[in-house]
């Protein structure tokens, strides 16, 4: 059941429902259909929800066990809960629905945090027991579903967004300097790390207990503890087939219609090809086309797809007539500055599709778990590529222009002899030669100095330190970008409207097999994904599969310097940014001016900023009250 979860601990004093009232309304965006609080004592919980299994009001939340010892809010699905339900049952556990919620409750009542590693799933859940008063939260492994939470001495707030949190004066707003240094350099904040000082992130694959004795975390899943895998290329590759088709299979159960966005690449064509055969019906497809100029156009491959599986298929047009509207939607969506503009047409998307379809699944993780990104053909070729950085000095002989820029940032990259560094900066525009601090005031420089960047690829990589070059990038992508960005984006995108995103690709069984496969059977020889396309081979067709992969390119750089260069002066270049004191207006003035005029490229940085400045308007300077989001002025056409 996905929805949006909140609540509040108070050891001190009575929780008053009010306040809980206040957190759920704020998320009410994630779950529609009904809403739910109960103000117990030292506890209040809060639940909206959007119904997707057991639509019956014995799926309604808070949800607790017969002799109300213990009492779940739930977020997420659990896809094996069929068969842990028939283990309950043969343990004496009668159940009163049908709802995976139900599962998951009693499961913990049976074993306890146990119950967390045997979730095949994406979930965050809170669960109070009574007894002991004593709150358990925990988040599925990868870090699929959000949730974020506030410590004080005797206090606990959680909620699935940090709006929820917000709604409370006892949070004061002030921005983490840790989060604002990471951003710079990568679009997000890493880890558990959020833009707020005292609110923070839930780690994937973690959970947490709060009661008189404090806040521990324990993490009951470890990547790096994943078995290694010793099968031959062929068989490995029939057993990635066969464990795909059963992912695909069990994330179709549902009581409302599935969809899927097909893009036309590899891995949302793997999808709609498996669940073609297991839906029930005729299956629902979605791709989208935009009138964004220089964007990539998707549709034809969608199209042939489409044909192919004989799909219900729809393409969505969006007209971003109101940019300005979009990005600062998108701003109330993650209630703090999100510089990967992909989450446009997404939301966008989405934005069309509410009302039409509540479950749709998509191919986010096919990357990170199977080797598809370019940089992993770059690192198994790393000595050599580091041999050539002798011969950097060349590249003056390169024109100015994008070639450049991108020759400059790669080789200055291998050139680290330090691998967590050379990943770290493998995933960004911004480099040490012309650090993207250099736009902030001193006293600014100053407090982002204290916090280093990097510090979450070093940790990651102390912990790989077993793996080879691309198996240690591939757990290190599956540690920070994959929930940080591709996660994130999509969680916030898509509930936004009250859409619930499931990803296949990070099914428990199949991770569990493919991350212990050796890197070499995932890149060789410049193939990326060579497992996945072997496995699909007479499943996608070999035109998609041989397909070189496109990215979804959002022309936010060309925006920029034409029709969002007035609002991109007018956002950073206001008095009240000035005010805040921590850019050096200057330099921006002539980073803003060398973009605009095509001198140079900092399209990335500026947009970072732009999303950083509207944050700081909207909830440091203005204090926006973090209501449940609203819909954009964007307009589409049904074709």
């Amino acid at each position: 059941m996905i929805c949006g979860i909140c609540g509040i601990v108070d050891l001190a004093s009575p929780v008053a429902s009010a306040d809980v009232e206040r957190m759920v309304a704020s998320i009410r965006h994630r779950g529609p259909d009904d809403c739910g609080v109960v103000a117990r004592g030292p506890v209040g919980l809060g639940h909206a929800r959007l119904s997707i299994i057991d639509l019956s009001p014995t799926g309604r939340q808070p949800m607790s066990t017969p002799d109300d010892r213990y009492t779940i809010v739930f977020n997420g699905e659990v896809y094996n809960f069929p068969s842990m339900r028939r283990r309950l049952e043969e343990r004496g556990v009668a159940f009163r629905g049908t709802s995976d919620t139900e599962v998951v409750l009693h499961a913990f009542a049976e074993w306890g945090a146990d119950a967390f590693a045997q979730f095949n799933g994406m979930f965050a859940l809170a669960i109070w027991d009574a007894t002991a008063e004593r709150l358990t939260l925990a988040r599925d492994r990868f870090g699929i579903k959000p949730l974020y939470l506030h410590q004080d001495v005797r206090t606990l707030a959680f909620g699935s967004e940090m709006k929820a949190l917000l709604c409370s004066d006892r949070i004061a707003r002030r921005m983490n300097w840790a989060a604002l240094h990471e951003y710079l350099y990568y679009g997000y904040p890493i880890g558990s790390n959020t833009f707020y000082q005292g609110i923070r992130e839930l780690s994937p694959g973690s959970y947490a207990t709060f009661d008189a004795a404090g806040l521990r975390e324990t993490r009951y899943w470890h990547l790096e503890r994943t078995p290694a895998v010793r099968d031959a290329f062929q068989p490995a590759a029939r057993r990635v087939a066969d464990l795909l088709d059963k992912a695909v299979q069990s994330h179709l159960i549902s009581d409302v219609p599935v969809g899927v966005f097909l893009s036309g690449g590899v891995d949302s064509s793997a999808i709609t090809a498996l669940a073609s055969r297991h839906y029930s019906g005729r299956l629902q497809t979605y791709s989208a086309s935009f009138d964004f100029d220089k964007g990539v156009d998707e549709r034809p491959k969608a199209r042939l797809i489409a044909q192919r599986f004989d799909t219900d298929h729809h393409e969505v047009r969006v007209e971003g007539r109101r940019m300005p509207d979009v990005i600062e939607t998108l701003v109330r969506c993650h209630d703090e500055p999100f510089g990967d503009a992909a989450d446009i047409p997404l939301f966008l998307l989405c934005e069309q599709l509410r009302g039409s379809v509540k479950v749709i699944l998509q191919g986010d993780g096919g990357d990170e778990i199977f080797a598809g990104y370019r940089r992993y053909n770059v690192l198994s070729f790393n000595p050599l590529w580091q041999a050539m950085a002798a011969f950097r000095g060349m590249l003056k002989l390169l024109p100015r222009g994008p070639l450049h820029q991108r020759a400059t940032r790669f080789f200055r990259a291998i050139g680290h002899s330090d691998p967590a560094l050379q990943m770290a900066l493998y995933l960004t525009q911004e480099d040490f030669l012309d650090p993207p601090t250099r736009l902030f005031s001193p006293d600014a420089q100053q407090q982002l100095a204290l916090h280093d960047p990097f510090a979450a690829y070093h940790e990651a990589y102390s912990r790989l330190k077993d793996f080879d070059t691309v198996q240690r990038a591939l757990y290190t992508d599956c540690l920070i970008l994959l929930p940080d960005m591709f996660l994130e984006k999509v969680d916030k995108s898509t509930m936004a409207h009250g859409i619930e995103v499931r990803v296949p690709f990070l099914d428990a069984n199949l991770t569990d097999y493919a991350l212990g496969l050796p890197s070499g059977i995932k890149v060789k020889y410049g193939q990326k994904k060579r497992i996945l396309r072997a496995a699909l081979r007479g499943i996608v067709p070999d035109e998609i599969l041989d397909a070189p992969k496109e990215g979804f390119g959002v022309p936010y750089q060309y925006w920029l310097r034409d029709s969002l260069a007035g609002y991109l002066r007018s956002v950073l270049l206001d008095d009240s940014i000035h005010q805040w004191g921590i850019f050096d207006r200057a330099a921006l003035e002539r980073t803003i001016q060398e973009h605009t005029s095509g001198q140079r490229n900092h399209g990335f940085l500026l947009w970072k900023l732009l999303n950083l400045g509207l944050w700081y308007c909207m909830y440091l300077q203005g204090r926006t009250e973090p209501d449940s989001v609203r819909s954009t002025a964007v307009t589409a056409t049904r074709i």
